[in-house]
């Protein structure tokens, strides 16, 4: 799973089902139970998905609403890369492990290597500064790791501090982390994301990080309040 990951940092660093549902009344009491297609377990209710009703987006000034804006526009252009990077790694992940010879694993990830250049680098190549840094934030959002630890962890400290010396050459710092909590701008990221999967904009993959968009939003409207 981890080789995959830095497989696509090191190029960024280069390139800087609902199921039917029936109701049916069943006995004299004519109470309710749901069929579920494929369940033969009948169900009094269904468990729905959490639903987020958002606020208005209200701004102080039209220098902050044109910064919302651009971040919007970065965040959803480089988001289905981090989407597709942890889709690609659960999968290397699966695979590696029904592989017992270390020279098989060492081809497939090789195959890998080249399979994934051919489906990012051209993409990459057109990502701006600021969106190269956005990818490494939600990077961490998908998998809870550092891109300099991975590489780190995967090839050897020099390798990752060279990374690292590289990527600030162009501001990018490939030791950044996604915390909606306590940066203002890793929240509207996270509003961002959570706006667009409640609108169909993006498809939905949940953060592995812990924490809970609601509380989120009260903390930084209390901050604000506290502010004025």
């Amino acid at each position: 799973m981890k080789n995959k990951l830095v497989v696509i940092i090191i190029m960024i660093m280069g390139f800087i089902g609902w199921s039917q549902v029936k109701e049916e009344p069943l006995d004299s009491l004519s109470q309710q139970y749901i069929i579920m297609e494929g369940d033969s377990i009948l169900q009094s209710s269904i468990a729905l998905n959490e639903v987020y009703v958002f606020g208005k987006l209200n701004f102080s000034s039209y220098n902050e609403k044109l910064r919302y804006y651009i971040l919007r526009r970065k965040t959803m252009k480089v988001y289905p890369y981090a989407k597709l990077a942890a889709e690609r790694l659960v999968a290397l992940n699966d695979s590696l492990e029904n592989i017992k010879s270390k020279s098989k694993k060492r081809k497939y990830t090789r195959e890998i290597h080249r399979y994934v250049e051919d489906e990012f680098s051209e993409e990459l190549k057109k990502l701006t500064r600021t969106e190269g840094q956005i990818l490494v934030k939600l990077i961490y959002r998908q998998t809870g790791n550092t891109a300099f630890d991975l590489v780190k962890e995967l090839r050897n400290g020099w390798r990752a501090f060279w990374y690292n010396t590289t990527a600030k050459m162009f501001k990018i710092s490939i030791k950044e982390e996604f915390h909606p909590d306590k940066v203002h701008e890793d929240y509207l990221i996270e509003d961002i994301l959570q706006r667009a999967f409640a609108e169909f904009s993006l498809e939905k993959q949940p953060s592995v990080l812990e924490f809970d968009y609601a509380t989120l939003t009260d903390i930084w409207k209390e901050k604000s309040q506290s502010k004025k």
